[in-house]
């Protein structure tokens, strides 16, 4: 195993990095076809076909999954993956030839690096030309190339970011794993002890301000944190269904609020994605929502300290590594 989303079997995982412009995109692949879910939490997304994954819609099978950094210009890059796919008639058949299935979610990461450099359709089929099942690379890849954290101050005082993974056994040969670009407006912290790991930097002496206890007094009126949003997704090899597949999302939506303070604000995006590849259990033989739901709350939480802990410092945005 590789600890990282890559162990679900049916997933690849792909970036593309722009290390000058700062910003990224990173897709994964399930061309066989999952079952997919979402949950949006924040309350400024910028999302693509996140409608055909509710249960009374049509399509079940997700055949990708983009995040993407450049806003929302950002969703372009999923015209590449969708190009990539359909080369290999991999999607949905129409009878006159396939549609792929590519629900994608977007990260504001404009205000580092250069403003301009956006994620386009190339981007997204560079990102699926490079996907793999092996190991995953962390920190300053992919949609995580832009992120930061802690806000609250504006990006001046923000520490830098990046993207995680994690995966977890849990028994009958079933797997759960995440991948997640951790872009927030709050302080990601330690779901253990609580102890802050990277947020909004304190002017002047150092360390970090608890972003929480800032806001409910007089900070809580003049909040510069704009431009945010966490993207993850959560598999699994177990089958689920679109409901099971959408409780997985929503129950996976806790590992943010373990580990970032506050999660799901205004001035985030906060999306979760959820694939069900069904290679270790099939349709009648599924495995309990509640349970694979749990597995990647935990998976996820694990892969947002990854995401903050991998990350090296860029575009003059400190990590928390060498603060």
């Amino acid at each position: 195993m590789h600890h990282g989303i890559t162990d679900v079997e049916g997933i690849k995982v792909g970036h593309y990095t722009d290390l000058e412009g700062i910003t990224g995109c990173t897709v994964v692949l399930c061309q066989e076809g999952g079952v997919g879910g979402v949950d949006v939490r924040g309350s400024a997304p910028g999302t693509r076909e996140t409608d055909l994954m509710r249960p009374v819609n049509l399509v079940e099978r997700v055949n990708a999954v983009l995040l993407t950094g450049g806003s929302a210009f950002g969703l372009s890059a999923a015209t590449g993956v969708m190009r990539w796919l359909e080369e290999r008639r991999v999607g949905f058949d129409v009878g006159v030839g396939v549609v792929p299935i590519v629900p994608a979610a977007v990260l504001f990461d404009l205000t580092i690096g250069d403003p301009g450099a956006r994620p386009d359709a190339d981007a997204g089929y560079q990102a699926c030309e490079s996907a793999s099942d092996g190991p995953v690379a962390e920190g300053c890849s992919g949609a995580g190339v832009g992120a930061t954290v802690g806000k609250l101050l504006g990006p001046k005082f923000a520490t830098k970011s990046g993207l995680g993974t994690a995966s977890l056994r849990i028994g009958r040969g079933i797997v759960v794993g995440a991948i997640v670009a951790v872009n927030a407006f709050g302080d990601v912290v330690d779901p253990e002890q609580g102890t802050i790991l990277a947020g909004t930097q304190k002017p002047v002496v150092g360390g970090f301000l608890n972003t929480v206890k800032r806001m409910q007094g007089n900070l809580g009126q003049t909040i510069l944190g704009l431009g945010n949003t966490t993207l993850a997704v959560v598999a699994t090899n177990a089958y689920l269904d679109k409901e099971g597949a959408n409780k997985m999302a929503q129950m996976a939506q806790d590992g943010l609020a373990r580990t970032i303070r506050p999660a799901h604000t205004m001035f985030d995006g906060d999306t979760v994605f959820a694939l069900a590849t069904g290679k270790r259990s099939r349709k009648g033989e599924g495995a309990d929502p509640s349970v694979v739901g749990a597995a990647s709350a935990e998976v996820l939480a694990e892969a947002v300290v990854r995401a903050v802990t991998t990350a090296e410092s860029l575009g003059g945005i400190p990590a928390a590594r060498d603060l």
